[in-house]
Order: structure tokens, then C-alpha cells, then sequence
């Protein structure tokens, strides 16, 4: 008897149905073809003690296992539930064979039976609803994330006996797992446990980082140890506005495929904030792996990228953030696939001034020598340089300030202005497509929509003149001047708007890069 039933591999943050076909003849053998790796081919010995454990078996004939496409390769234990529940209808000891073509089933069996979580939830469902399966089967711990998908029944099982029954006829074996989207979005989590409100002194800081967030602007913050950088930077998430219902999804499938999704919501419902150590590798910065995998900078998507001790990361790992600071996606290419993962992240760094970790001072002679510093400076490259929008310089805070009772703006006093200038954005870059923020402008849209008048065009040619900006930095002023306007609702970019833009370029201003 030939029954098929479906499961899904996921590549990238997308899936791919396979469809598993099993057939039983006359003989003795097993045979499970169609490109399975090793821990699809060892499934045998999983299916067969869960299925003796819970009184089934797996019959003494031939059985030929066909994955199908052949030319794609099937990975994991996550195909076990769908190879175990296709022997059990092919040998009719399902009473509903037919029912279990309706189904995308995927699940990793442990020898009792249980059923353990697999990745990409996420992505399966929405590739069920897609093609149009009447719902899917997932191991309980996955049922909440998959169930954000709207109009797709979807059953979380503890183990392969709910599975069999359910398919018997017993309707009551699974419960249909109930999640809403507005209910997720409804209650993120805008609780962080810190607050700018903590943070004596540095307005000038606090500004610049409010300019940061509003318009979505890669910022780097220079300054002395204990000045506070990376106390500014784990606040930044703060004052960020929400997550919309498409930016959740995107990071979820992120999270999800990475194994690390929201078992609780199902949903990833608060924007990421992801700190690698300076030790890390290209690798697992940008992704990759035989079987590609998202890195640092994907986990980071529609969230922050923090990089502190910027000039203590390996330069080959700095520069693989080149690309991806422009385009805002990954693509990591093998032999036999090429996968895209999305990395629209706001990168905030930090780092000392000079190796010492003073600011470079002439008449100091206990200081570090300028050639030090440059050659400290020298090891961030001219062109990532020129992709941060904001240089920021962090001086210590006095004991005046320190000391001082009174509290200054809180976090969400802060994000209601930044949500403010980002809706502002949302409606002028509404008709194009994955623009929702100045930062993302390209030069052609900069063009149209960074208009100066006369003074603000002589203000930024004896700028260009006399700190020698790059042609990327000059658009990226006119960017960041744009974020200054929405915040102060001008509809037009004024010469004050454009002078506060060009002070966030302290290192070009001060000639060290």
C-alpha cells in the first residue's frame, strides 16, 4: 500500500514541503532514500522502539521511503513523526489513512514516544497555509509559535499516541492550539528593567541617541572607561517604538529557524538586542555553517547590533559587516545552496579613544603618543566608518551632575517622540517598498526628499571642504539632518537641522580616519 504524507525542510527562514512517500510490499527490507542526511537515516531505530513502547510496530515486509524532491537534502530528526505516522497508515494501522495526506507533520521522536521540539515553526505554517493543508502537527512546545498563522488548524501533541488517535477519529486526542496576533502585539513586553531616567548628565549623548532611534541610524560612541557607553547603549532599546506585526514576524522566523523562538507568546515580541564578545567569529557574526545558520547580525534584525570594544574585534570580522550594512541582508552561498537572511539592524558601537583610554591630549605627556592613536583608530576602516551615521563623544560625567537629585526625561518620554518621527516616515515612504525609515533612504530617494535651501548648501560645502567627507558621509549627514527635522515636525530640513548633523561626525571632523 502507498500512502504520502508531508513534512517540511526549512532553508533560510523559508520552508520547502517534502513529501514522504511510503510504500509496503512483499520482503524484508528498508529503504529510505530521496538524499537523507545521517540523522534522518537512523529515524529507523527511533520509529521503531516509540512505536513498540506504545504497542505498534513496524511491519516485518518491505518498506521503501521516498523523500521527495530527491535533489534536496533532508536534515534532522524533525522528519521522524512523519516517516512513523506514514509506515502506520501504509500498513493500516491507522484507521484514517486518508486523513493524514491533510496534515504537515513534523516531529522528533524519543524512544518512549514523546515528542520533542523541532526548529522552524515559524516558517512550516506559514508554507502549510500556503499550499493549502487543511493544518499541521507539531510537538506541543512548537504549537504556540505556529498558531500565529491565521486560517491553518494547528495541534500540538506531547507525543505520538495523541498523533495515532487523532487520526483514528478521536477529534478529542489534540487540542487546537488558539493564539492571536493583536493579543501578542498587544501585550510586548515594554518593561526593560532600565530606563534613561537612571542616567545622570549626558544630554548631548541622550540627544544624539534619540536622533539614533528615531531614524533608524547606525551610532558610535567614543569616550573614556566608566564614561558610560555601555550603560547609553543597553537603554537604546527603551526608546524604540514597538514592533509592527510584520516586523514581528520577520524576527520570529529568525528566532525560530535558530531555534531560540518565544515558547510563551510564540511571537517575538520585543525587539532584539544582541552583544557578541569581541572574540567572536566571522562566522558567527554574519552565519553560515554547512548547514547555513543566521549569525549575530540576523538575530539582530529589526533590532540592535552592539559591538562594544570596537577596535578589539578582528578586523576580518568588521569588514564582513560592510555589506550587510548597506543591502540589510545576508547571503551565504555553498556548494549546493545559497540562502538569504534579513539584517536590518541598527549597529551601535563603542569603543575608547586611544589604546590608554584618554582622549589624545598634546599637552599631556603621560598620554598616548598621536601616531598611537591613530594607529588605534586605524584599525576600524575608513568605509565602515563611513556607514555609521552618528560619532558621538562621551566625556566623563562630573560630580556635579552625578550627584544631582533631579531626574531627567524617562525612557518613555523619549519614545513617544521617536514613534512620533517614525510614523512620520512610515506615511512619506508608505509607497515604497522596505523603506520605513531615513536610515534606509538611497541616494536617489536622499535626493528627493533631503531638500536644503541656499544657506544649508553653503554650510555643507565649506563642511565637505574642510573635514574632507567622503560622498557617503555627505549623503549620511543629509540623512540624520532629515531624522532632526521629523523630530522637531519641520517638513523641510533647515540650516540648524543640518549644522547639529554635521557635529555627529567627530572623527571625520577631527581628521583621525
Amino acid at each position: 500500500m502507498l500512502v504520502k504524507t508531508y513534512g517540511s525542510a526549512v532553508y533560510g527562514v523559508d520552508a520547502l514541503t517534502i513529501t514522504v512517500e511510503v510504500n509496503i510490499g512483499k520482503g524484508a527490507r528498508f529503504y529510505l532514500v530521496g538524499l537523507p542526511d545521517n540523522a534522518v537515516k537512523e529515524s529507523h531505530q527511533r520509529i521503531s522502539a516509540a512505536l513498540k513502547n506504545n504497542g505498534y510496530r513496524i511491519p516485518g515486509k518491505e518498506i521503501t521511503i521516498n523523500m521527495a524532491p530527491a535533489d534536496i537534502k533532508k536534515e534532522g530528526s524533525s522528519y521522524d513523526l512523519t516517516i512513523a505516522i506514514g509506515i502506520l497508515a501504509a500498513s493500516e494501522q491507522i484507521k484514517n489513512p486518508e486523513e493524514v495526506s491533510r496534515y504537515l507533520i513534523m516531529g522528533e521522536l524519543a524512544l518512549d514516544g514523546i515528542l520533542r521540539p523541532i526548529k522552524g515553526a515559524l516558517p512550516i505554517a506559514i508554507r502549510a497555509k500556503k499550499e493549502g493543508f487543511k493544518g499541521v502537527i507539531l510537538p506541543k512546545a512548537n504549537s504556540k509559535e505556529a498558531s500565529v498563522v491565521e486560517g491553518l488548524e494547528v495541534y500540538g501533541a506531547e507525543n505520538i499516541m495523541e498523533v495515532i488517535q487523532f487520526f483514528d477519529g478521536n477529534t478529542q486526542a489534540l487540542q487546537r492550539e488558539q493564539n492571536s496576533l493583536d493579543n501578542v502585539l498587544k501585550t510586548q513586553n515594554l518593561s526593560f528593567g532600565v530606563d534613561f531616567v537612571d542616567v545622570k548628565g549626558q544630554e548631548n549623548v541622550k540627544r544624539a541617541l534619540e536622533i539614533a532611534a528615531a531614524g533608524g541610524h547606525n551610532v558610535i560612541m567614543i569616550g573614556p572607561p566608566g564614561s558610560g557607553k555601555s550603560m547609553l547603549a543597553k537603554r537604546i532599546p527603551t526608546i524604540l517604538p514597538p514592533l509592527s506585526l510584520e516586523e514581528a514576524l520577520e524576527t520570529t522566523k529568525i528566532y525560530s529557524v535558530s531555534g531560540m523562538s518565544n515558547t510563551e507568546t510564540g511571537l517575538i515580541n520585543k525587539r532584539p538586542f544582541r552583544s557578541p564578545h569581541h572574540t567572536v567569529s566571522d562566522v558567527a557574526l554574519v552565519g553560515g555553517g554547512s548547514n547555513p545558520k543566521p549569525g549575530e547580525i540576523s538575530l539582530a534584525h529589526n533590532g540592535i547590533l552592539f559591538l562594544d570594544e570596537l577596535p578589539e574585534f578582528k578586523r576580518a570580522v568588521l569588514e564582513v559587516l560592510r555589506q550587510p550594512l548597506e543591502d540589510r541582508v545576508v547571503t551565504i552561498s555553498r556548494a549546493k545552496i545559497s540562502v538569504d537572511y534579513p539584517a536590518n539592524f541598527m549597529l551601535v558601537a563603542a569603543m575608547n579613544p586611544s589604546p590608554s583610554g584618554d582622549f589624545y591630549d598634546p599637552n599631556n605627556a603621560g598620554g598616548d603618543a598621536e601616531h598611537v592613536v591613530r594607529r588605534y583608530l586605524a584599525k576600524i576602516s575608513g568605509p565602515l566608518m563611513d556607514r555609521i551615521d552618528l560619532h558621538i563623544e562621551v566625556q566623563p560625567v562630573p560630580y556635579e551632575k552625578l550627584s544631582d537629585r533631579r531626574e531627567g526625561e524617562t525612557s518613555e518620554e523619549i519614545r513617544k517622540r521617536v514613534v512620533n518621527a517614525r510614523k512620520l516616515q512610515e506615511n512619506r515612504y508608505a509607497e515604497y517598498k522596505g523603506i520605513h525609515s531615513n536610515a534606509q533612504l538611497t541616494p536617489k530617494l536622499t535626493k528627493k526628499y533631503c531638500k536644503i535651501d541656499e544657506a544649508g548648501e553653503m554650510l555643507m560645502k565649506n563642511a565637505m571642504e574642510k573635514l574632507g567627507l567622503s560622498a557617503r558621509s555627505y549623503n549620511r549627514i543629509f540623512k540624520v539632518a532629515r531624522t532632526i527635522a521629523d523630530l522637531d515636525n519641520k517638513p523641510n530640513i533647515e540650516v540648524n537641522h543640518i549644522a547639529e548633523a554635521i557635529q555627529y561626525r567627530s572623527l571625520d571632523r577631527n581628521g583621525w580616519l
